[in-house]
């Protein structure tokens, strides 16, 4: 299944129902009174998050779409019929977006969660309205109201635990292959993964998270390059950052600095949240570099951890997978507090 992250469409909600124009017949009551019946409402267009979905894909293939139209009333004061809703599903992580003001409508981060776009027209009013003291036998009625229409933008945004941020070929794939069952494709030249993939990590009974692997960073990837900010937006809602460094880099420090960076001038919040610092590809290097290794200093680490581990040697793997339970852990018990 192709990964599509964005999409635009057109929504439109019903017309309303025109109001009908009766009399009531009866057959002693030869001067029956006005009895048109009012318009049904319109539909709505309404969006609905499904934790099913995982791509806007479908949006690529169909653009517009548009509620059913509210019905006429009828004779003896009776009311038309409502104009069906229609339903968008949209994956769970779905930001909607007004494509010509840029304003951001609602973020829908639940399994069944709902908005209404537009709404649908009020139905028009019957003759049987419009009677009055002077006016015993009006002969007008309102055509329905018109529905809204706009132009959405759909902004997906995956929904993880942990993030692993990285640049091109630092192992990312591979890590989480071997964390995970998922299989994301794997090779030995940069933007192997050209779209995000998602594992589940299992850690005890009763005990998992989601971790997403993001296609790799480069300098100068908030201004679009390389892969661009097509993929930054996939961390922004995890509680964790795992910064995957290449041990073989020759300056994993450096690569630490600007990946910080990146996020910061994407969004500064990014560096607000817990992070873990891993060293990978450890079973590529000698013990002489390892030493190297040991003693480099990450300035801008704070408090957090610094692992050497090897996704293809298994060093350090379950020590890391501990060491993200435990910050999350920490995360969801701060969160409730």
């Amino acid at each position: 299944m192709n990964f599509i992250d964005s999409a635009v469409i057109e929504v439109s909600s019903g017309k309303g129902g025109r109001g009908h124009v009766s009399f009531r017949k009866e057959k002693y009551v030869p001067l029956g009174g006005p009895d048109g019946g009012n318009g049904g409402k319109g539909g709505d267009v309404i969006i609905e998050a499904d934790r099913q979905l995982t791509t806007l894909l479908d949006f690529r293939y169909q653009r517009s779409y548009e509620a059913e139209d509210g019905k006429p009333g009828g004779s003896s004061r009776s009311t038309g019929k409502s104009g069906k809703d229609k339903i968008v599903r949209v994956p769970a992580g779905t930001v909607i977006i007004n494509y010509e003001t840029g304003e951001t409508l609602v973020d829908l981060t639940r399994d069944k969660q709902r908005y209404t776009v537009v709404h649908g027209g009020r139905g028009g009013r019957g003759n049987s309205e419009f009677t009055t003291s002077v006016n015993q036998a009006p002969r007008n009625a309102e055509p329905g109201e018109p529905g809204e229409e706009l132009t959405l933008t759909l902004e997906l945004k995956i929904l993880a635990d942990i993030g692993l941020v990285g640049f091109p070929n630092a192992g990312k794939s591979t890590l989480i292959s071997v964390l995970s069952a998922a299989k994301p494709k794997i090779a030995d030249y940069p933007f192997t993964t050209l779209v995000p993939n998602l594992g589940m990590v299992y850690v005890g009974e009763e005990r998992s998270f989601t971790i997403a692997d993001i296609p790799g960073l480069i300098e100068g990837a908030h201004e679009g390059k390389g892969l661009g900010i097509q993929f930054l937006r996939h961390v922004e809602r995890t509680r964790l950052l795992v910064f995957l460094l290449d041990a073989m880099s020759g300056d994993p420090v450096n690569e630490y600095t600007v990946l910080c960076q990146e996020l910061e001038k994407y969004n500064p919040d990014m560096l607000l949240k817990p992070r873990i610092i891993c060293i990978s590809k450890m079973d590529t290097v000698t013990q002489p570099d390892r030493e190297i290794l040991d003693s480099l200093n990450f300035e801008q680490s704070g408090d957090y951890p610094i692992m050497h581990i090897s996704a293809v040697s298994g060093e350090k793997i379950e020590d890391l997978k501990k060491m993200m339970w435990t910050v999350l852990k920490k995360s969801w018990e701060e969160e409730t507090n």
